[in-house]
């Protein structure tokens, strides 16, 4: 039983775009990449499709890749604040204990 071939995102988008371009037809295409006339058709109408979305504002970003940005800015000050405390300690001087007798 033959298995299916997966492509990559970046692959379909190279070869949608070099139809796209006239550099090379469909049929052409086709031949160079062993693929079904049929399959770039699709490739090249879903390219179509969401084509618009690449100018679409931030509105609909995805909650987990917000939530990641968020986790990183807060890393990002709490290096911050490490830095600096380290840096305090070095400058203040060391404070003395009380002692208890």
């Amino acid at each position: 039983m033959r298995t299916r071939r997966n492509f990559s995102a970046e692959f379909k988008a190279k070869v949608v775009l070099e139809a796209l371009s006239g550099a090379k037809s469909a049929a052409e295409l086709c031949r160079e990449h062993n693929l079904k006339p049929d399959l770039l058709s699709h490739w090249k109408n879903q390219f179509l499709a969401n084509a618009s979305k690449v100018f679409e504002n931030g509105a609909a970003v995805d909650p987990q890749q917000a939530r990641i940005e968020e986790l990183e800015k807060l890393a990002g000050k709490q290096s911050l604040e490490i830095e600096i405390l380290k840096k305090a300690l070095t400058i203040l001087p060391p404070s003395r204990k009380p002692s208890s007798n």
